[in-house]
């Protein structure tokens, strides 16, 4: 997303939390070279009328994988603390679990999570 104009704390938020998004419609990492020799299961009308319905799977598009690859060089401009907060609030772990993995109280998780976002928002803008 190249943008002009000026990047905000909530704008930097909203981008990680997209790229959180993206990252959970990615198909699942395979090991490679194993693979099944079995042959197709062949299943009748009825068979395939009684089956559990699966969930329709939604790819992400190719502005937003290029959107995600953006916010992962981002993430090299904070502190490794600090990139763990800000994915975990991309995720929306909560507060309390993650003031409670800092040490600290909420507001001061709130406050440090703010100060990484502007950081990245400051250099941002200074691009």
């Amino acid at each position: 997303m190249t943008r002009r104009g000026s990047w905000t704390a909530d704008d930097v938020a909203d981008h990680f939390e997209e790229a959180f998004r993206t990252l959970r419609k990615l198909p699942p990492v395979k090991a490679r070279g194993y693979f099944g020799a079995w042959p197709q299961v062949l299943r009748t009308k009825r068979e395939i009328a009684a089956m559990e319905p699966e969930p329709m799977r939604v790819w992400p598009s190719a502005a937003a994988i290029t959107r995600l690859e953006q916010t992962f060089g981002w993430v090299l401009w904070i502190e490794v603390s600090e990139r763990k907060l800000v994915w975990s609030r991309a995720a929306r772990v909560p507060w309390k679990q993650i003031s409670g993995e800092l040490g600290c109280d909420r507001t001061t998780a709130w406050r440090r999570w703010q100060l990484a976002l502007t950081k990245i928002a400051a250099r941002l803008n200074a691009q």
